[in-house]
């Protein structure tokens, strides 16, 4: 018996269907044009604009005021999410007491503005000099950056702890189920299998957050703090050139493209058994 097998020729695929050069296509070119015209504008302003000696006189001044805003951000990332700890399982707690106390806390920090909150310590506890002198912390409360750094840290600490109970949540009952069944004390079943689960989850919010940290810790130039912005205020008081802002903008830009970099492979790192 003789078979007989038709080869078919490969057809080839259909055009690529033209879609019209619609309303909506012509308008978002034209605002990345003149985004693009705008950059460039910037761009050729600042060159024709630079001053070598306005750049080496306060650029040194402007890194030093960038390594305060990363000591005051990073410090109060750290201990916010040590607080966040302990107020997530608040929240989570069958305690009528400690949720409401907890959920209070979060509501409160979350629901005011951060520049309130920083005025709310840095002014309302100097009200209190006589008080915290006698219990020996006035030393702390008197200084404008560890006022910074306390305001930062409560606030941070509420929007952590709403990033980690939802990470938390968000793990399948399953796990929880399986560690009782293998006998797991309940911390360590949170410490060894919730919570790596957890952190996974959480790490973009966690990103996200720590931007917002870096960009708001802006605000602490007006309580005289020389960060990277109260330093740009300074520089642009003694030389009336907006230019001091641009630079500014570029350093904080940068600190933002490094994290989101470190942010990107940090989660290629701990979901590369995901992707298997």
């Amino acid at each position: 018996m003789t078979y007989v097998t038709e080869i078919i020729p490969p057809q080839a695929p259909p055009p690529a269907e033209i879609k019209p050069y619609s309303l909506a296509r012509f308008a978002g070119s034209l605002f990345m044009g003149l985004w693009l015209a705008a950059f460039v504008a910037t761009a050729f302003f600042m060159y024709e604009g630079f001053s070598q000696e306005k750049f080496f006189k306060y650029g040194p001044r402007m890194i030093s005021g960038l390594g305060v805003t990363l000591q005051l951000v990073i410090i109060s990332i750290v201990l916010g999410a040590i607080l966040s700890l302990p107020i997530a399982y608040a929240r989570m707690s069958n305690s009528k007491i400690l949720s409401s106390l907890a959920y209070g806390y979060v509501y409160f920090f979350r629901g005011t503005p951060l520049l309130a909150q920083l005025y709310l310590i840095y002014y309302g506890i100097g009200s209190f000099k006589p008080f915290f002198e006698t219990v020996g912390l006035w030393w702390f409360f008197r200084e404008a950056f560890y006022c910074a750094l306390f305001s930062f840290t409560l606030n941070t600490a509420a929007y952590q702890a709403e990033i980690l109970r939802g990470a938390i949540r968000s793990v399948p009952r399953g796990q929880t189920e399986a560690s009782n069944a293998l006998g797991l004390h309940k911390f360590a079943a949170y410490w060894k299998v919730i919570l790596p689960q957890a952190i996974i989850v959480a790490l973009r919010p966690y990103g996200n957050e720590i931007i917002l940290m870096i960009k708001g810790s802006a605000i602490v130039a007006i309580v005289t703090v020389f960060d990277l912005m109260g330093e740009t205020r300074y520089a642009f008081s003694r030389t009336f050139d907006f230019q001091m802002y641009l630079w500014a903008a570029i350093l904080y830009l940068a600190i933002v493209e490094v994290l989101r970099n470190v942010w990107n492979a940090l989660e290629r790192r701990l979901t590369r058994h995901l992707k298997r």
